[in-house]
């Protein structure tokens, strides 16, 4: 009866918010009330106290004064009692402390001891401890309650793993977090001293092949990865499948956050696990310092602006505090957000968004007149495969002859730098848009050539320098395969790939764009910089480890077989190319063949005239004489090759 009596009281506690402040604040008040009886008596004995009584009540609530001054100061009755931390007894004991200090002093200057009964230093110390640790235990006692009363309720079993400052960062979390989410059960480390020895009251596990053993015994559903140890752990993909695959949930730091490694986390830091995080890469350093220092007060444009790279490059080149931002899409609604974003986090930066095709070369040139960028960055481009194995017209008129148009007026205009954003299915083309974007690559490095042999010739020093950056996939762009998975996981599935054996390299738009912008503002001119991608991808784990992490049940995979002018795997460099390396490890330099300017320029010449006749097989066998190593797959282009053989 006592123990569902207790279970009832807790309950009906632990279901409520809190306790009223004035119930913790009168509990704390009898605690000094009561200690003060309990010291006197024990130094006076019990008989002194029955027949003084009504004196020390009267002097204990005089006293009370300077205590509830204490507990006013320190605020020792506002916090809720079952997430108490240390922060909350450190204030209970300067609270008391500072009670007793104002009862010394007061009793000095005011001559306490001749109207209220004397209570001796000797009792009024011993009545501070004891107050105090029953305070204490009080909050400790709730806390521990509150975690053994909803345990099986709403917290989650978990181990951390990582032992050292930030798995121990972590365990603070997750016993003073609000809201509190897991139950600490053990820790999980590498480091073989450590294994065996208690950490925050609970056991450190070693890492091996009996971890998820021993993490089902204990009923652990989750696995909360220390800040330092999140390189170490994407690593281990045997750990991560394993863990994936038993259902454990991963939790891990915010790396849109920063934490410096000493202070404590909070709890809205620590998030679940995404595809994203699983992916293996290792950690890009960027000299943004430099990019900085070159780009800050400069007039930078930006094609693209509202793309996936484009408004992420956006978000970056705002910190470094440009002069101006001319911002170029044709897509109204999402430029429409930028502007907005812009208005929002860099009030400071001014900007202009634009709605434009890059294709109108009347408004291109007005903008570069009236604005005169000294950096220009190209994003701008069509980029869906199957869409331009379609419209090879479109994708011709809008990345050659785009590509071409805000290139000549970079050079009209005087730009300092052109940097362009290319792809590696440009590399050994397969579809229309990768061989659209080695066209853009191989024109914007003729460019280069000539622009530098006019001004060797003429004794010009400075002339347009252009760049050209190519790399592969970026995850969470508009149309890549992780958006469309979560959808259709959403939807209850089929998950569809193309083929089972598709692989695809990865990387952040952060990124991307923190290479792009090292690359274009360190190169020199005429570089095609490609990017180290990591390792690649096969399409069909990473659906299935999708499919596992959101715990949807019955959701299959589909393979639909390869799409037009798709290829199973994707080429960062050309297999005649060779790379040099650059002041960055991730970025190298491809060493491509080099083209005649003139002979470029009739070839795109010609190559416009066929696509604004809107022949799709006449324009393609055009992109093919001008690459030949374009080689379609998947595709009704395929004859034209068969022409060639």
């Amino acid at each position: 009866m006592v123990a569902n009596f207790i279970k009832n009281i807790a309950s009906w506690y632990f279901s409520r918010q809190a306790l009223p402040y004035w119930c913790v604040l009168l509990f704390d008040c009898a605690v000094v009330v009561l200690s003060g009886f309990f010291c006197v008596a024990l130094d006076r004995g019990v008989t002194f106290t029955a027949d003084n009584f009504v004196s020390i009540l009267f002097t204990l609530l005089i006293y009370l004064l300077f205590f509830l001054a204490g507990f006013r100061m320190m605020r020792t009755y506002s916090g809720v009692l079952r997430y108490s931390s240390f922060a909350d007894v450190y204030r209970v004991g300067l609270a008391n402390l500072f009670g007793i200090v104002c009862i010394f002093i007061a009793r000095s200057f005011l001559n306490f001891d001749k109207v209220f009964l004397p209570i001796p230093m000797k009792e009024l110390f011993f009545i501070f401890l004891l107050a105090t640790a029953v305070m204490v235990t009080m909050r400790v006692m709730m806390k521990y309650t509150y975690e053994k009363v909803m345990e099986d309720k709403n917290l989650r079993r978990a181990f951390i793993y990582g032992v050292k400052e930030g798995g121990i960062a972590l365990a603070k979390t997750i016993h003073v977090g609000l809201p509190t989410r897991f139950s600490l059960r053990g820790f999980v480390c590498d480091e073989e001293e450590m294994v065996g020895h208690m950490l925050q009251g609970v056991e450190v596990y070693r890492n091996d092949e009996h971890l998820l053993e021993v993490m089902q015994r204990k009923g652990v559903k989750a696995l909360l990865v220390s800040p330092l140890k999140r390189e170490d752990f994407i690593k281990n993909q045997e750990m991560v499948n394993q863990l994936v695959d038993a259902g454990i949930n991963i939790y891990v730091f915010d790396t849109g956050q920063k934490w410096d490694g000493h202070s404590d986390i909070n709890a809205s830091q620590i998030k679940e696990v995404e595809i994203e995080d699983l992916l293996p890469r290792n950690e890009i350093e960027v000299d943004l310092d430099a990019v900085a220092r070159l780009l800050s007060g400069s007039k930078i444009l930006i094609t693209g602006s509202a793309g996936s790279i484009g408004s992420e490059m956006v978000r970056q080149i705002a910190q470094f505090g440009p002069e101006k931002l001319i911002l170029v899409d044709s897509a109204e609604t999402p430029q429409h957000e930028i502007r907005l974003m812009l208005k929002r986090e860099f009030p400071e930066v001014e900007a202009v968004t634009i709605v434009t095709s890059i294709t109108n070369a009347d408004r291109m040139e007005n903008i570069f007149k009236t604005y005169k960028p000294q950096y220009v960055f190209h994003a701008a481009a069509y980029k869906h495969v199957p869409m331009m194995e379609d419209n090879p017209s479109e994708a011709v008129l809008n990345n050659v002859l785009g590509t071409r148009t805000i290139a000549d007026l970079s050079v009209k205009y005087g730009v300092k730098k052109f940097v362009m954003v290319s792809t590696d299915k440009a590399v050994n083309p397969t579809n229309v848009m990768g061989c659209s974007k080695r066209i853009c690559e191989i024109y914007v490095q003729s460019l280069d050539r000539h622009n530098k042999l006019n001004a060797e010739s003429s004794g010009q020093k400075e002339t347009t320098q252009f760049v050209t950056t190519r790399f592969g996939n970026v995850l969470g762009s508009n149309g890549s395969v992780i958006p469309l998975f979560r959808e259709q996981i959403r939807k209850g599935g089929p998950v569809t790939v193309t083929h089972p054996d598709i692989i695809r390299y990865f990387m952040l738009i952060p990124e991307a764009c923190k290479l792009v912008l090292e690359a274009g503002t360190m190169g020199k001119g005429g570089e095609i910089f490609v990017f180290d991608m990591g390792q690649p991808v096969k399409i069909a784990d990473l659906a299935r480890r999708m499919i596992r992490l959101s715990g949807a049940p019955n959701v299959d995979i589909q393979f639909t077989g390869l799409r037009d002018g798709e290829k199973l795997y994707e080429e960062v460099l050309n297999d005649a190319e060779v790379t040099l390396p650059t002041f960055n490890n991730k970025i190298k330099i491809a060493q491509v063949r080099e083209y005649d300017y003139d002979e470029v320029c009739q070839w795109i010449d010609e190559l416009v005239r066929v696509s604004h006749e809107f022949n799709n097989m006449e324009t393609v066998r055009q992109m093919k004489r001008i690459v030949p190593e374009y080689k379609s797959q998947h595709s009704v282009y395929e004859v034209l090759d068969q022409e060639n053989a």
